[in-house]
């Protein structure tokens, strides 16, 4: 049998501190940076899949040897992850480095 859990209290839920604008910013902001990860992780796929083909097929050149390592060399070292872009107010964090 399955059961229902239950709340942690039974108080009322918080009011939003947030206006229907800024969730409508936040969710557009959201699905750009998925559009945005998702083009890159392609790119990445495509060019390693067309430097295993050159190589297999011994056609290997300076150009897309040249272009897959800056294509996956940026892939990688992006450390913005959990940077927020587009207008409006952002949540300050401290910088910590690497």
């Amino acid at each position: 049998m399955v059961t229902k859990p239950e709340p942690a209290s039974n108080a009322p839920p918080l009011d939003p501190t947030t206006t229907h604008q800024e969730d409508l910013t936040v969710a557009g902001q959201r699905r750009v940076n998925l559009i945005w990860e998702y083009t890159q992780a392609l790119v990445a796929v495509v060019i390693t899949l067309a430097v295993v083909y050159s190589s297999v097929a011994g056609t290997m050149s300076d150009v897309i040897e040249n272009a897959f390592f800056l294509i996956i060399g940026f892939y990688y070292s992006r450390t913005n992850h959990s940077a927020i872009g587009g207008i409006g107010k952002k949540a300050q964090a401290e910088y910590v480095g690497r």
